[in-house]
């Protein structure tokens, strides 16, 4: 289960960066989720697309048949490449995948912890960052909280960046308790 998640993410994530250079992310977003309710909608589609005693070819000309008039050239190739690759059953999670984590677009949520209030300049550093570390745009909340002691700590989705304080002393209680001497 938890390797077709990471699968699913990947072909996620690999679309839409195809997408972003030809079609552009929202529109690849938007293609993803009407092609997902056409698939959860008819179901025989998708188990005649899911079928191992139908040929690749013929499930192209279905794909062409029921895609090509209202989707783009990328998504129809998508669709094709999860076909040939024997993966056109994670569709569904796939774009499921794209719906929970890119519910705001190409922008994510970020939290960003500090243990006192921060100036903006430095905001737009740490903002500036995160974006670059993750290629997207965030929209930064800020929370305060003391038990970092110092330093920061952001999480974007399943991502957590820990540079507080209190994290690197804990490290080195792990590392001291690692070295004792009975």
């Amino acid at each position: 289960m938890i390797r077709e998640e990471i699968v699913s993410k990947r072909y996620a994530n690999a679309f839409l960066a195809y997408a972003k250079e030809t079609i552009g992310f929202v529109q690849g977003l938007d293609e993803l989720h009407r092609a997902k309710r056409i698939m959860r909608d008819n179901p025989n589609l998708k188990e005649f697309l899911e079928s191992p005693a139908i040929t690749n070819s013929e499930k192209d000309e279905v794909v062409n048949a029921v895609f090509k008039n209202e989707f783009n050239d990328e998504l129809i190739h998508f669709l094709k490449l999860l076909i040939e690759a024997k993966r056109i059953d994670l569709f569904v999670d796939i774009a499921e995948y794209t719906r929970i984590h890119y519910a705001h677009g190409a922008e994510a949520d970020t939290l960003l912890k500090t243990s006192y209030p921060l100036e903006t300049n430095t905001l737009h550093r740490i903002k500036n960052a995160l974006e670059q570390r993750i290629s997207r745009k965030i929209h930064l909340y800020i929370q305060l909280d003391a038990d970092l002691v110092g330093g920061a700590y952001a999480q974007i989705g399943n991502l957590i960046i820990d540079g507080s304080v209190k994290k690197r002393l804990e490290d080195m209680k792990k590392k001291l308790d690692v070295l004792k001497v009975v």
